[in-house]
């Protein structure tokens, strides 16, 4: 079955870096487009970054310049580099499955059990 992982949250200053990760499984990888979702403290899901199968990207314009969503279609990962880190990044980070190819996503099919990002002084 479609299982993902993600690791590399943690606790950091702001201006920190983070890079997370996500170990995806159970599906064919490459033939969909992946997302990193967000939820802040008392907020909901909101989109962050999402990467088409062929490596087009797209970002939430909060985290454009900052955030550097990539792939590897040979090890079926997908990375999130989170630099110049803000209070308002906080939140459990998640790695998502789209239903389809395109940096468009379309509907998120499966999420990680998500990192906790913390950006504090």
């Amino acid at each position: 079955q479609v299982q993902l992982v993600e690791s590399g949250g943690g606790s950091v200053e702001p201006g920190g870096s983070l890079t997370l990760s996500c170990a995806a499984s159970g599906f064919a990888f490459r033939r969909y487009a992946m997302t990193w979702v967000r939820q802040a403290p008392g907020k909901g899901l909101e989109r962050i970054s999402t990467i088409s199968g062929g490596g087009t990207v797209g970002y939430k314009s909060s985290v454009k310049g900052r955030f550097t969503i990539s792939r590897d279609n040979g090890r079926d990962t997908v990375t999130l580099q989170m630099k110049y880190l803000k209070p308002e990044d906080t939140g459990v980070y998640y790695c998502g499955k789209c239903s389809e190819e395109l940096v468009t996503c379309g509907e998120i099919e499966k999420r990680g059990r998500g990192t906790q990002v913390t950006v504090s002084s």
